[in-house]
């Protein structure tokens, strides 16, 4: 295999199935030792969509805030 004129490269597609890696997934490339290796990025968890989605329950529940929970159920 060749690096083509963009430094592109083809990644093989029994390779690509076996790790999931399809179009828009983002990859890292990392040298360890005298080799690069490329790895399946982690996935980003977009957490902004749930804040605030707990506040009634815990009310309910007699809770003034997430981390007054946590603490109680921390046993602190």
């Amino acid at each position: 295999m060749k690096i083509g004129e963009r430094g592109q490269v083809t990644i093989p597609k029994d390779i690509r199935d076996r790790f999931g890696l399809s179009p828009e997934t983002e990859v890292e490339f990392k040298v360890v030792g005298g080799s690069i290796v490329l790895k399946k990025a982690p996935r980003k968890l977009n957490l902004a969509k749930w804040k605030g989605r707990c506040g009634k329950t815990f009310a309910k529940l007699g809770y003034t805030s997430v981390d007054e929970y946590i603490e109680d159920v921390r046993g602190r």
